[in-house]
This record gives C-alpha cells, structure tokens and sequence, in this order.
C-alpha cells in the first residue's frame, strides 16, 4: 500500500476529475495521502480535502514562491490552521532560488523559512522543506532550528548534505524523477540512505515517473518510484512500499 506524503491535489490540473480520482485512490492502492499548502488559500483547500477524505491529511504554509503579498503577521492564521485535527505538518516551506532572484526577494524567504520553522517547534509538528539551488542557506537555516524535526521533500542536495540531514533525524523524500535516465545524484544516495529515513512522494500533478513523464501525476505513479528503490536496494517493490508507508505513518504521526 502507497503512502504519498507529497501531493497537491487542489491544484487546477485536478478540476476536471478531482472527485472521482481521490475517490478511486483507496482502491487503487492508496493508503495514505498528505496535501502540503503553498500559501493560506491552498492550506485552507488542503484541508477541506482532508475533511472529505478520511485517507488525506493536509499541511499549511508558505511556499517561498508564494510569498508576494505575505507578512511575516500572516503566520498567525497559519498556526491557526496548524490545530485541525488533520493537519499533520507545517509546510510547504523553504527556499527557492532558481525563482526567487533578487537579495531582497531571497531575504525575505529566509525570513518566512526562518520564522515557519520557529512555528513548527512551537507546535510540535514536522517541518516539508522544499529546497531547489539554496542548498546552502536551507541548511544553515535548519542548522539553527535543532529542536525542529522534519524532511527535505523531492530531495535533489548532495550525499554529504543528506548525511548530514539524517546525522540530525531528518527525513528525505524522492519524487519520480529518480526513475529518470538522467537522474545524477538520487541513485547513490538512495543505495547509502537508512531505509528508515526515506519517503516516497509524487510531488503531483508534477514529477510524474517514468514511462509517463510528462503527463500529469496522481499518487498511484509512486509504484515506478518504489520500483526503481526496489532494484537499488536488492528488495521488492512491496517491501519498499511498507517501508515507507510505515516511515510515513511514523513520521508524521498518523496511527
């Protein structure tokens, strides 16, 4: 059974079918689904999903690329949102310089990372980072938050960065482009990496794996990612996905 700890099933690539594909994900061999906010409007979305799903639960926060617009104030309806009962995560937050390009725009997504990790301590609940060319600086930052637990979700840092996020507890999450024939990085960490700190998402409707790269992603298309950590790891595609499906439950503390 499929733990997809990633998936942003408000987005609009779902409005013409979004009913009827969540309904049918149970069946289909889903277990378990955590829908991360980008901003308040989509953790509220997040949310109301989870409400009608009993196998979605939801996350809220800012994402660095939804910031224009947002005060560091703003945090308070996110904690506000924070104490549903299905909200499991703070998230999705981080860093995000390949879209973020000026200092003042950069500094202000530190500020909001910053701050959002702070939250989480707070509240006592994990942390989904999203890191893409500020490997740096999201380090640092999470460096600082040492009582914060949390994962850097589509990971796509270094081996040594990773040994470091797990020496601290953290965990890490591939999406499907570690089925990619030009994925780099993902296969040798996925031979190193402790199979208790790993989680499998799809990231969707984005980073659909191979054979259907491309095409839009729903929570199913994991079993291509569980497969080729199957085949790294000299396991099965079943065990790879009750690993992580435990790792998940665990993680963000659902029984």
């Amino acid at each position: 059974m499929i733990f997809d700890t990633h998936a942003h099933y408000y987005d609009e690539a779902f409005d013409a079918d979004r009913d009827a594909l969540l309904a049918s994900l149970p069946g289909r061999g889903v277990a378990l689904v955590v829908c991360p906010g980008c901003d308040l409007e989509s953790s509220c979305q997040s949310i109301a999903l989870a409400e009608r799903y009993g196998f979605l639960y939801a996350a809220a926060g800012y994402h660095p690329e939804n910031l224009e617009g947002a005060a560091l104030s703003d945090l308070d309806a996110v904690k506000a949102l924070c104490a549903h009962p299905k909200v499991v995560a703070v998230g999705e937050i981080g860093l995000d310089y390949y879209w973020l390009k000026t200092p003042e725009a950069r500094a202000g997504s530190r500020d909001f990372f910053d701050a959002q990790l702070s939250l989480a301590e707070e509240l006592n609940l994990p942390a989904i980072v999203h890191d893409r060319d500020a490997h740096r600086d999201c380090l640092d930052i999470v460096r600082a938050h040492p009582g914060v637990r949390g994962v850097f979700h589509c990971y796509s840092g270094s081996l040594e960065d990773a040994k470091v996020l797990v020496d601290k507890g953290w965990m890490l999450s591939f999406t499907g482009n570690i089925t990619f024939k030009n994925a780099r990085r993902a296969p040798d960490i996925l031979r190193w990496l402790p199979l208790d700190r790993l989680m499998l998402e799809t990231d969707a409707p984005y980073m659909a794996p191979e054979p259907y790269r491309g095409q839009r992603c729903d929570s199913t298309m994991i079993a291509r990612s569980a497969e080729t950590v199957a085949q790294l790891r000299g396991l099965t595609r079943d065990e790879v996905e009750a690993v992580t499906l435990e790792n998940g439950k665990k993680f963000f503390g659902i029984a």
